[in-house]
């Protein structure tokens, strides 16, 4: 599946706060149910907070300007941690799915991760959220475990997986 050209995927910085913030909580509003932070956890945040995020990788899909897509990455710290990093905040607007905007957003951050030494991506995923389990088995991510009520939503316990994917 070719994705449309007026698409790109841009790494954001510190000049495109507005974009982040934007994107950022519209995935927290439209799909409250896919992430662990809430919309009232994010637009608590100091402008500052929003701006160290942003330090590390955070990537969007752009739609003339508009972000519909983002994905983030945290890479892992300390010497034997280096080689692995979490992939967060992945969110992509309904009217965007089914173009290939998500592959291609996985495709760059890995791709980045690849460019900066990291070997191991892992991720959490909410157990139920089956659409996504499958992106990422597509994707070569594989299921090494579940953490039994990792979130507690709406009065419900919640399962999440943890997926990972190593270099080839």
């Amino acid at each position: 599946m070719e994705m449309d050209s007026d698409v790109q995927i841009a790494r954001l910085v510190a000049a495109d706060l507005a974009l982040f913030q934007a994107i950022r909580l519209e995935s927290l509003r439209r799909a409250p149910a896919d992430f662990a932070n809430t919309e009232a956890d994010w637009t608590a945040l100091s402008r500052d907070d929003w701006l160290a995020r942003l330090k590390t990788p955070v990537f969007a899909a752009l739609r003339g300007g508009d972000p519909v897509g983002v994905m983030g990455l945290l890479p892992q710290t300390g010497e034997k941690r280096a080689h692995r990093a979490k992939l967060v905040m992945v969110y992509l607007r309904d009217t965007e799915r089914g173009r290939g905007l998500a592959d291609a957003l996985l495709a760059r951050v890995m791709e980045f991760a690849a460019d900066t030494g990291i070997r191991q991506l892992e991720l959490s995923v909410n157990a139920t959220n089956a659409r996504a389990v499958r992106f990422y088995e597509r994707h070569g991510f594989a299921t090494v475990g579940r953490i039994p009520r990792a979130l507690i939503d709406a009065g419900r316990d919640v399962d999440e997986l943890i997926m990972i994917r190593a270099a080839p």
